[in-house]
């Protein structure tokens, strides 16, 4: 628990793991393992090897019973139960009629950033370009949501103070995890609640919007014409009426703005970090990606267009696998029968096991012996000395022991809408600008609540000429 709370969890079974080999014992009942050629048991579509107790710690209390939400739920069941009105809106097709939802944040956010960053007396600021990321993300989530941003970039800053009550209750969900029990001690106490703070905004946020729709109070900013994540929701309550009440569609609202936010804004930080402090990467990005040409109606590189860069692709598929939007152990029950190992060892049914993706990510026998290194380049096909069926076949590899965003059933429901976010928003920046790092000697600072979270990204903005 005590690495856990300093937010090093990661890099301590990192070190384990080179220590001891592929089975880390991390607690009695508790197995910490490195086996990619087992991700696709552990996490498969069939449901067998259940969530743990572990995930109880981001449900919600109302009026004395808890409500377990998508993530949260452990019962394959109920989880379906959930899932299954919304589903297909949260595939690529379901997404990209929000592309707008999210050019529009795009915008603003290059906007701001020519503001505070670029123009006039503004052109030799230090930009927190974490920071920034944060408030276009949380904007898109609320944007893409309720058709309204959440008011960060206007702001500028944390005015609500709801992303740091989010980074601390992701502290407190990752430290209870450890133990469930102190949940029901804590945040689930029958008879007086001690803490954590909780997404009491979020939640407050999601109520409100969700009376003005059904009210039709937000016509002033809600177009129909272009439908967002509430419109779905309401029209899913409509469908599936014995699943989804108000209740439920409140659960879908705060998970698309917990979930949503952290996890995006972590990729876009890594992806552009690691880039900066890779030159040959960066010039390689502005060399794909042409240059904004100024036409009216093209400040935004579309979703359709991000497919057509290749190294592009590298970059982002490296950066979720060298820093990945959760760095802890995702947890499950072995079924009756047990799991066989590949030493031959059995796991018995009941105990817990799991993988971890910033381990797994690391495996040198995936990855290769620079697995500790940012190469983009492991995603392409190395012309002069791979034929495309080696290069296919080590793709295979690398795509089966890929735990970015989980796997089987309980894999991310918001994985397309993420990315979606993430291409657009890398390759519009690139394409509108000279980013420099001020301190290019320096690393940046992360810390692992579950979600891993970076700080101290600090850039010059320049316009790409």
């Amino acid at each position: 628990m005590l690495h856990v709370r300093q937010g090093k969890y990661h890099v301590v079974i990192h070190e384990l793991h080179k220590k001891y080999g592929p089975v880390v014992r991390i607690g009695p009942n508790v197995l910490d393992l490195d086996i990619p050629e087992l991700v696709k048991t552990i996490y498969n579509i069939k449901s067998e090897y259940l969530k743990t107790e572990f995930y109880h710690g981001s449900s919600a209390k109302n009026n004395g019973k808890i409500i377990y939400n998508l993530f949260s739920e452990c019962s394959p069941k109920l989880h379906a139960q959930q899932k299954r009105p919304i589903s297909k809106h949260y595939s690529m097709t379901g997404v990209l009629p929000l592309e707008p939802h999210i050019d529009d944040m795009i915008s603003y956010l290059c906007q701001r950033l020519e503001e505070k960053f670029i123009d006039g007396s503004n052109r030799t600021r230090t930009c927190d370009l974490g920071e920034w990321i944060a408030y276009y993300t949380w904007d898109v989530v609320g944007n893409a949501t309720f058709s309204q941003p959440l008011g960060y970039l206007e702001h500028g800053c944390d005015f609500d103070n709801t992303l740091r009550i989010a980074n601390v209750a992701m502290d407190y969900f990752s430290l209870v995890g450890q133990m469930p029990i102190l949940d029901h001690l804590l945040d689930k106490n029958p008879i007086y609640r001690i803490g954590p703070p909780s997404f009491g905004t979020v939640a407050n946020i999601s109520i409100q919007h969700l009376m003005d729709r059904l009210q039709n109070k937000d016509t002033h900013y809600h177009d129909p014409s272009k439908p967002d994540f509430l419109d779905k929701f309401i029209e899913a309550k409509e469908k599936f009426p014995d699943v989804v009440d108000d209740s439920q569609i409140i659960s879908y609202l705060m998970i698309n703005m917990i979930a949503g936010a952290d996890t995006t804004g972590g990729t876009i930080n890594a992806a552009l970090y690691f880039s900066l402090k890779h030159p040959h990467v960066w010039e390689r990005l502005r060399t794909e990606i042409p240059a904004y040409d100024h036409t009216p109606g093209n400040t935004v590189v579309s979703y359709k267009s991000t497919r057509q860069f290749p190294y592009l692709d590298a970059v982002v598929r490296e950066s979720l696998r060298c820093h990945p939007g959760v760095a802890m152990l995702l947890e499950r029950y072995v079924p009756e029968g047990g799991l066989a190992l590949p030493d031959g060892s059995v796991v018995p049914a009941g105990s817990i096991i799991g993988m971890n993706p910033y381990i797994v990510g690391r495996n040198t026998s995936v990855w290769g012996e620079d697995a500790e290194e940012f190469r983009p380049e492991r995603w392409l096909r190395d012309e002069k000395r791979e034929t495309e069926d080696a290069f296919q076949e080590r793709l295979l590899s690398m795509n089966k022991a890929d735990l970015a965003f989980g796997g089987g059933s309980r894999i991310c429901i918001g994985k397309h809408l993420g990315l979606l976010e993430v291409y657009k928003v890398i390759a519009t920046l690139v394409s509108r600008y000279d980013i420099q790092l001020v301190h290019p000697e320096k690393d940046w600072m992360t810390h692992n609540s579950f979600f891993l979270r970076q700080t101290g990204i600090e850039v010059k903005i320049t316009r790409r000429s």
